[in-house]
């Protein structure tokens, strides 16, 4: 593989640990045999304690080796699923939404955890140690074989059972660890979902209904964890039946041998230590499969990932430090469906410096227009510019780095506030966060928690408000200081005094720069250069808060009115 290159050295080193540990291994018996019939034999004391010490040092040299060999082993192992972990991450960091809109958060992380360690077991159980076993077996057949080719056919007759039964239980272990590997990744996916909308969960009183689902789920990982267990209790027990009548027959004939005077009673006693010697191996060979093939289980759905082809082509070559952020739709078309378009050739400019808000029904199209500005999707027709130039001709870290967006659903990582504001940027020093949130207004508020900026808010966020999430958001989009500022929904769902804060924020941090303001609170976009009207795709009006109202039967007027007799009420 491709992974192994980097440590080729210790690859090969590995391999020739284990070609000397079967030396070893195999040696030890066919010297004890001759211990018997040459030394103990004749009771020549002088030349036993020489070979008494000649296999103390085989014995600790095969002790040492089996040390360098596992240790060795595991570490190439776990070096090699260290890079594919990184290559995984880092290609998962590039593809577009459009996979994830796809895709089971649940599965990805079993992809990225659970099943590039199982790769590990490929160096650490399954390839050298294979190797291993199938050259120890090798050499020892070889010894028998020179010792006694009667004794070694005795043996012999016993394997083809033995490999019969091997290659039942690989196959059909194979079967069963992929059932194994998808119910693992069902189960994954499913608490995975659960756990992140649990407040779902509990409001709508879905816990009994869940927790049905999750008992079907957890029997049918169950039943696939005991079909392995099946065919493992039916497999181990024949290896053990095998030699036990092969060491019995050789005993047997053997036994008879020596009565005879054919044969030295030394070449029974190695016979019995090579016989284990030959035929666990060939159990443990089943074994070390099974490991083998978890492995290229878990390697085919984590490769079946990296070959993904999902990726937004970043060919642009264009770096730029700062943009003055103009910004032009031209009869832009797309679709997150094939043929299923969601906007149908828009077209509308903001010059630098302007602020734009987009208003309109659900699903009208306003989301898409931001998504395609920082190239999260690429268009099927038309062009978007910025200061005149394709941004395609852009490279994606450049163009991404003159935007910053605010969502109306803020993320915040289960980190200190200060890092979820700079995103562990070593460029933005906490000094300079502090100057920031002063200058929006945010900074007492910051202050009144505990450890301030050193604040850890937990995972999304949940130890703040809906409000204060937001405060962060936009700290965290002004100390970028970007060209373009996207506002998505920004002021919605939150409480008034939050609100205050955010329109103080929102004058400050729009000062200066183009402003892509999406809003449902009309009467948050007054002040905008120019308002887009959207529906179904289409730009329906345009023009500023006052042109918009003077136009009789008008939709944005129809918005308006229906929305200020609400809030009247």
């Amino acid at each position: 593989m491709v992974y192994n290159r980097p440590y080729l050295g210790i690859f090969i080193s590995v391999f020739a640990t284990a070609i000397s540990l079967s030396v070893f291994a195999a040696l030890y018996p066919y010297l004890s045999g001759r211990v018997i019939d040459d030394y103990i034999k004749v009771k020549d004391m002088q030349g036993l304690m020489m070979m008494i010490g000649l296999l103390l040092c085989i014995k600790l040299l095969q002790v040492t080796f089996q040390f360098l060999f596992m240790f060795f082993a595991n570490w190439l192992g776990q070096s090699v699923i260290r890079d594919i972990r990184v290559k995984l991450f880092k290609h998962l960091s590039s593809l577009r939404m459009a996979f994830y809109d796809k895709q089971s958060v649940g599965r990805l992380v079993t992809r990225a955890v659970s099943d590039i360690e199982s790769i590990s077991n490929i160096f650490s159980q399954g390839l050298f140690t294979i190797f291993a076993d199938i050259l120890q077996m090798l050499l020892v057949l070889g010894f028998m074989l020179y010792m006694s080719w009667k004794l070694s056919l005795i043996v012999l007759c016993m394997v083809p059972f033995l490999f019969l039964a091997t290659r039942w239980f690989q196959r059909s272990m194979k079967s069963a660890f992929n059932e194994v590997r998808t119910e693992i990744s069902n189960l994954n996916s499913f608490v995975q979902e659960r756990v992140t909308g649990m407040k779902i969960v509990q409001i709508f009183s879905r816990e009994a209904t869940d927790y049905r689902n999750f008992k079907e789920i957890n029997e049918r990982h169950k039943k696939a964890w005991i079909r392995t267990v099946w065919y493992n209790s039916i497999f181990f027990p024949i290896p053990e039946l095998t030699g036990a009548a092969a060491m019995g027959l050789i005993v047997w004939f053997g036994g008879l041998a020596v009565v005879d005077g054919k044969m030295e009673i030394g070449t029974i006693f190695s016979f019995l230590l090579y016989v284990p010697m030959l035929l666990r191996p060939l159990r443990q060979i089943a074994d070390r499969f099974n490991q083998l093939q978890m492995g290229m289980i878990a390697a085919n759905r984590v490769f079946a990932v990296l070959d993904t082809d999902s990726r937004i082509e970043d060919r642009g070559t264009i770096e730029k430090v700062a943009t003055r952020g103009d910004i032009a739709f031209k009869n832009v078309r797309f679709s997150y469906v094939e043929d299923e378009e969601v906007l149908h050739g828009i077209s509308f400019d903001a010059k630098a410096g302007q602020t734009v808000a987009i208003v309109g029904s659900t699903g009208a199209g306003k989301s898409t227009i931001i998504n395609l500005l920082n190239r999260l999707y690429d268009i099927n027709g038309g062009s978007i510019c910025v200061d005149g130039v394709d941004i395609r001709e852009y490279s994606l870290r450049s163009l991404r780095s003159q935007t910053a967006l605010v969502l109306q659903d803020v993320f915040l990582f289960a980190d200190t506030i200060l890092n979820n504001i700079t995103l562990r940027d070593d460029s933005i020093t906490e000094a300079q966060v502090a100057n920031a949130a002063k200058e929006i207004g945010i900074h007492d508020f910051i202050m009144t928690l505990p450890n301030g900026y050193h604040y850890n808010v937990k995972e999304r966020g949940v130890m703040l408000s809906s409000g204060q999430r937001q405060l962060i958001a936009f700290l965290r989009a002004y100390v970028t200081n970007p060209s373009i500022l996207i506002l998505d929904e920004a002021t919605s769902s939150i409480d008034s005094y939050s609100e205050e804060l955010i329109q103080k924020a929102t004058d400050k941090i729009t000062e200066g720069r183009t402003s892509i303001v999406i809003a449902h609170r009309l009467a948050t976009i007054k002040k905008a250069d120019k308002i887009l009207v959207m529906d179904k795709g289409h730009i329906v009006e345009e023009g500023t808060h006052d042109e918009l109202l003077r136009k009789q039967d008008g939709y944005y007027k129809r918005l308006y009115e229906v929305q200020f007799e609400k809030e009247v009420a």
